[in-house]
């Protein structure tokens, strides 16, 4: 049986959209490095192939190569922009620096009809500065812009300049899934299919007898992992530890711990502020704040092993993580061509003085398939419609150095603005919303009398999956009224800005 599409990652920046709009087509995917051994793509017994796109010019000498023939041998093959040309290159046909280079929306023209759900021209997004400029032997232009190829086939490959990966590109979802169709996958990837995934993978990594200590964070990732694990291994083999590392949202600390119990989980809360703020002394670079937390927690657990979990600890094999997809790709790139934009606390492994492995049962899910996994088994609407939370907590939305005076100031902040968001009906409109303190003070007025106090960012995007996003155009009415409950109701803030940044070239996140 063939096991969905294997996705050879050349080092572009949107690999992992490609996984994930076949994913939301209802296609199993997973993408490993180019270098992967022709072993183990056989062993995965792929329905299809994609060589993505990446930064490099397929004639240099150092870019990175594959032998795209032994591919085509084993199942057909989609070729992404660098991947269009490494088909080309090596199939006989011909790859030259373009005299007009194409960024951004263009309007191809199709040669031969996709399917009758994709009209003869419409736009897609483009972004190389290479073209194919003759086709292989055996080989047919699909479709073309009105300067260059923009798409070639044949009975073994179809390959694109452009990226159908990405939301910008018109029809992109039916292009893919017309590959799809083309190369006879079977849609099956599903909630249901995505749980006995889950599933298999704890099974196959934890032994009949080991017990896992869950890192619970109070966001929906960890959330669905502790449930996950608690349903498949037994409540008695699995030790949630719930941490108040003062880095939570108001309340969230009690108000989550109670909701835990709620569930069945086996958890354990625990006040851990002050090793937190005392790791984060001084710290101003956002890298050493998630360095210095990573390390904290790893801390915190060894310590609640040896003193909370005594009677277990020596059967205790295993840590848990809700770490996901994207964490990975945007902490370690597969191939060393895309770059690190930022490191992440829960990705990088174990001390080895814990011995203890990892077992990480979302880390290849999207976010939405966590949701979506949560819904499945059991979990309340209200918790998995949660806005992300980021493992680091406030201390990465406090700009600079982070003091307990400034973690209260913005968790009553954020707690205004996100009692707004839901007694206005914008929360569920909304991907992710939160306050950043920054560094900055400023002269204002209250009372007739001067102030120099702190200014607050308001941020709120809407995304599908976290990778690109968009800020929300919110009316300015709501603006208003939350700029001044803010700064009437919290002492310290004078001032409210509203960041309108996408992603890119912003980040969702600020640090």
């Amino acid at each position: 049986m063939k096991n969905g599409f294997l996705i050879l990652d050349f080092g572009s920046q949107v690999t992992m959209l490609i996984a994930r709009r076949l994913r939301e087509l209802g296609y199993y995917s997973e993408i490993k490095p180019y270098t992967e051994s022709l072993e183990s793509i056989l062993k995965f017994n792929p329905a299809g192939i994609i060589l993505s796109g990446g930064p490099n010019s397929v004639y240099d000498s150092n870019s990175p190569k594959r032998n795209v023939k032994e591919l085509l041998e084993i199942a057909p093959v989609l070729g992404i922009c660098y991947g269009m040309q490494l088909l080309a290159e090596q199939l006989g046909g011909q790859v030259e620096p373009a005299k007009n280079r194409e960024y951004g929306l263009k309007e191809i023209s199709w040669m031969e009809s996709v399917n009758d759900s994709i009209p003869a021209k419409h736009n897609v997004w483009m972004s190389h500065g290479d073209v194919v400029t003759a086709v292989p032997k055996d080989s047919k232009i699909f479709c073309k812009t009105a300067d260059h190829i923009s798409g070639i086939k044949s009975e073994k490959y179809w390959a694109f300049q452009f990226h159908p990966e990405v939301a910008h590109t018109n029809y992109g979802k039916e292009i893919l899934n017309a590959f799809c169709v083309f190369a006879g996958a079977k849609a099956d990837w599903n909630p249901k299919t995505t749980k006995k995934y889950c599933e298999e993978l704890i099974l196959n990594t934890v032994g009949a007898n080991d017990h896992v200590l869950c890192a619970l964070s109070g966001g929906v990732d960890s959330s669905v992992v502790a449930t996950l694990l608690t349903k498949t291994l037994g409540a008695d083999r699995v030790h949630c530890v719930f941490l108040d590392n003062g880095l939570l949202r108001l309340n969230e600390f009690e108000n989550v711990l109670s909701q835990y119990k709620n569930f069945g989980l086996n958890v354990i809360g625990l006040n851990a502020e002050n090793e937190f703020l005392t790791a984060l002394y001084g710290i101003s670079d956002p890298e050493q704040k998630r360095k210095a937390i990573g390390r904290t927690f790893i801390e915190v657990f060894d310590s609640t092993i040896q003193n909370k979990l005594s009677a277990v600890k020596d059967k205790i094999k295993f840590l848990a993580q809700g770490t996901l997809y994207p964490d990975v790709i945007e902490s370690v790139s597969s191939v060393g061509g895309s770059v690190t934009i930022k490191s992440h606390h829960n990705v990088g492994g174990l001390p080895a003085k814990m011995n203890l492995k990892l077992v990480e049962p979302v880390r290849h899910l999207f976010k939405d398939e966590v949701r979506s996994l949560g819904l499945e088994l059991g979990l309340p609407p209200e918790m998995i419609g949660r806005h992300p939370f980021p493992g680091p907590g406030l201390a990465i939305r406090i700009i600079g150095a982070v003091t307990k005076d400034k973690l209260q100031i913005l968790k009553k902040a954020d707690d205004v603005y996100i009692s707004n968001l839901r007694s206005h009906n914008l929360y569920n409109q909304i991907w992710q919303a939160f306050c950043v303190l920054l560094p900055v003070q400023t002269v204002g007025v209250m009372g007739d009398g001067r102030t120099y106090e702190s200014v607050l960012a308001l941020r709120a995007v809407t995304s599908s999956d976290g990778m690109t996003a968009d800020w929300f155009d919110f009316d300015s009415k709501f603006l208003r009224h939350v700029s001044n409950e803010i700064t009437n109701q919290v002492k310290g803030i004078n001032r409210i800005v509203y960041d309108v940044t996408s992603k890119p070239p912003a980040t969702i996140e600020w640090e």
